[in-house]
């Protein structure tokens, strides 16, 4: 688990966790805290519960990370009219505001909103991965635009790319390595973090 400066441009904590959990991020957090450093905004990917409720800091989600969660629901290339609108309206997260962005959705879901709760004749939802995605934008949409909301006090990333390149090094320098054991990856691991 790594915590990045975006100002910095450079990893001040990480931990070596078995799990990603809500509680590791909030020691996470509070050990910066206890270090002196003063958090303005968390990027985070949107991990399933990391944005709710967890702290009182600003709290950005990742906006590429949004849009892999609905692919992963509706695909790459989606054949339905409703999850191809959906995917365009995902796709123009960046270029409209938080209220166009809550406009095009409501407009959506009162078009397909009795396409999206058909049920077969096991009386299970037929398009359920489709209100699974529209219902995971509709979550996560207040945490999609909190870049805009303190964008005059100071600047808050809209992804975690900065991070995830330090990731992508560190994955690669592993790579090469792959017949070492868990230890000596670990002390890879733990070189290129800090560079």
């Amino acid at each position: 688990m790594v915590f990045r400066s975006y100002e910095l441009r450079k990893n001040i904590l990480r931990k070596v966790v078995p799990w990603e959990t809500k509680q590791a991020y909030l020691d996470g957090v509070r050990e910066l805290q206890e270090q002196w450093w003063k958090i303005k905004a968390i990027v985070c990917d949107g991990k399933r519960g990391m944005l709710w409720g967890l702290w009182d800091i600003p709290t950005q989600m990742c906006h590429f990370h949004q849009k892999q969660i609905i692919r992963r629901y509706i695909t790459k290339t989606p054949r339905l009219e409703a999850n191809q609108e959906l995917k365009d309206i995902v796709n123009s997260l960046w270029d409209f505001s938080k209220k166009t962005i809550i406009t095009r959705l409501d407009d959506w879901f009162s078009r397909y909103k009795l396409f999206l709760y058909e049920r077969n004749s096991s009386n299970k939802l037929v398009h359920n991965r489709t209100l699974q995605a529209y219902k995971s934008i509709k979550r996560n949409l207040q945490y999609l635009y909190t870049f805009k909301d303190y964008e005059e006090k100071f600047e808050i990333p809209k992804t975690t790319n900065s991070l995830e390149s330090t990731f992508w090094w560190m994955k690669q320098t592993v790579r090469v390595h792959r017949w070492l054991k868990k230890w000596r990856k670990l002390k890879v691991i733990e070189q290129n973090l800090w560079k």
